[in-house]
């Protein structure tokens, strides 16, 4: 996901009330001296990267993450296809009525005020670095394809995750231009295993791995409410060319149309893939695995080979993907310091890179890791996801509140009224998904989240005093 930035990066925020005459969205970006540049994203573009962006590293062991829930996590995944494409309907309308780079952050500070602009920032800030927790665990597990002893120790299983989060991290601290390098050779590799699986392993589907419908022990609904609360952390990013408005060319027209065929896109892929891993792989075996594509080609063409390489494939990609979440995650308060709602030296960059934001996201990301593998749970990625599929909502929520504000608030006589019963109900669809969404993570995850959030209160707090 790309950074979440101010309404402009380099011009501070208007007063509350008064008139916002920073430049027209439409009308160019500035670099860091002030020199005006040409739009550099198109449709094409945009859309890859709402699709290059959702399509991260969770998935290469979300198909064992939901295994226990049986093949009602399917239906999870096609519930949870129409809430998100109702969120990317929604961003595109506030897009289109406010195209300027931010997102939630931007929509939620315009609705409501400085403190929800800050608590969208703060908690999207919070997914970013769990995030990046979460992802070094799901690499973890492919390592320990080519080391397995990396994963019959709980403790070596730690450092590994730990040692692949510090990587990236200097190439973070490198400049810009290494974690550029790193991240064209992580993308390249990226669609390689998960093409391999998804359409090479429904020629050696078979019906019979497929396991129990439901095997949670819950009810239906929640099963379906669980599973989706994981597989949320795969579509992290629908947000991204909302976040990045102020890129796009034709912003208005366009970031609504790359966030629905992106999201769409990602969706038939993550499905496909599921699936194929799911025919392929015993559903006790996959309950169990840690690199469930790495088995799944192994099941498809014998040996060992192929579950090597697609390992190497995924650990690469998962890599790369902490690169790129690493920047992300010290971008965000990178922006919210410029209007004065983070900490200031937050605020310092180097080489192109907020490495204040780095060094912080890191060292965060490293206690939560230690801290999750010391508790002794077994299911550290899962418990990681749920934090995350928490804290994510908040911006959410907020993004989608400041729609329906603007929709019941506006002036309906000089509006389109079969539109507005549109927007109206894809808004309300992307509100009621998102707290089904809170009720599906589970006590746990929503514990660890609010206590993260009840935190930025206190930052907040501390921060508008000083101003």
């Amino acid at each position: 996901m790309p950074p979440i930035g101010t309404s402009s990066p380099h011009a501070p925020a208007p007063a509350p009330g008064a008139p916002d005459v920073r430049p027209e969205p439409g009308s160019g970006t500035r670099d860091e001296r002030g020199n005006r540049h040409a739009r550099r994203f198109g449709l094409p573009v945009a859309t890859a990267l709402v699709m290059g962006n959702i399509i991260g590293g969770g998935i290469f062991l979300l198909p064992a993450s939901v295994a226990p829930f049986g093949t009602v996590s399917l239906v999870a995944f096609a519930v949870l296809t129409v809430g998100a494409i109702a969120l990317a309907l929604t961003f595109g309308r506030l897009a289109e009525r406010d195209p300027r780079t931010g997102g939630p952050y931007v929509y939620a500070r315009e609705a409501f005020g400085d403190f929800a602009g800050f608590l969208a920032a703060w908690a999207y800030w919070i997914t970013t670095w769990v995030s990046n927790a979460a992802l070094a665990v799901a690499a973890v597990g492919y390592l320990a394809v080519l080391l397995p002893a990396v994963g019959e120790h709980r403790w070596a299983a730690c450092a590994a995750a730990l040692v692949l989060q510090w990587l990236p991290a200097l190439a973070n601290f490198a400049g810009t231009r290494w974690v550029g390098a790193v991240q064209l050779v992580s993308t390249a590799l990226k669609f390689a295993p998960l093409l391999l699986v998804a359409v090479g392993g429904l020629f050696f589907f078979d019906a019979d791995n497929l396991g129990p419908f439901n095997a949670s022990g819950q009810s239906t609904v929640g099963a379906v409410s669980a599973a989706a609360a994981i597989l949320l952390f795969s579509y992290l990013g629908v947000e991204s060319a909302a976040v990045s408005a102020g890129e796009v060319a034709n912003a208005r027209r366009n970031v609504g149309r790359a966030t629905v065929i992106g999201t769409a896109g990602a969706a038939l892929v993550y499905l496909l893939g599921t699936l194929a891993v799911f025919g392929t792989v015993a559903h006790e075996e996959l309950v169990g695995s840690t690199a469930p594509f790495s088995d799944a080609v192994n099941a498809m063409f014998g040996g060992t080979w192929g579950g090597w390489a697609v390992a190497v494939a995924a650990l690469v990609s998962m890599t790369g993907c902490l690169n790129g979440w690493t920047l992300l995650s010290a971008q965000t308060p990178y922006a919210a310091a410029r209007d004065g709602l983070f900490p200031a030296p937050f605020a310092r960059r180097r080489r192109g890179v907020p490495t204040f934001g780095v060094a912080v996201t890191v060292v965060l990301s490293s206690l939560l890791t230690v801290y999750n593998y010391a508790s002794g749970s077994a299911r550290v990625f899962e418990v990681l996801v749920l934090i995350t599929t928490f804290t994510a909502t908040v911006p959410y929520l907020l993004a989608t509140a400041a729609q329906l504000r603007h929709l019941v608030a506006g002036r309906h006589e000089r509006v389109n009224r079969v539109r507005l019963a549109r927007d109206m109900t894809v808004s309300a669809v992307a509100a009621g998904f998102s707290l089904w969404l809170v009720a599906g993570s589970g006590y746990a995850a929503v514990y660890q989240g609010v206590l993260f959030l009840f935190a930025g209160v206190l930052v907040y707090a501390v921060m508008t005093a000083r101003r």
